[in-house]
């Protein structure tokens, strides 16, 4: 029997650190990130590829994915 483990990710922000600098946002290759009232925000998550550049690039932390694993019954790979 295989077990079948799919990784979903998604782009967390936490307001109270991010200091609205933007740099996460410039750069973004999909754009997917803006700026509301100086702090950011998600705005097309469907783009995004989770390529890290924005939580590489920010200096305060206030961005990053969240990796949740889900467990699912597989097949077995003989039959």
């Amino acid at each position: 029997m295989v077990k079948l483990v799919i990784v979903m990710k998604t782009l967390k922000t936490i307001d109270k650190w991010c200091k609205g600098c933007g740099i996460c946002v410039e750069f973004c290759p999909k754009n997917v990130l803006g700026l509301i009232d100086d702090k950011v925000t998600v705005q097309n998550k469907e783009e995004c590829i989770f390529c890290g550049q924005c939580e590489l690039r920010c200096p305060d932390y206030a961005i990053f994915a969240e990796e949740n694993n889900y467990e699912q019954a597989g097949f077995n790979a003989r039959q």
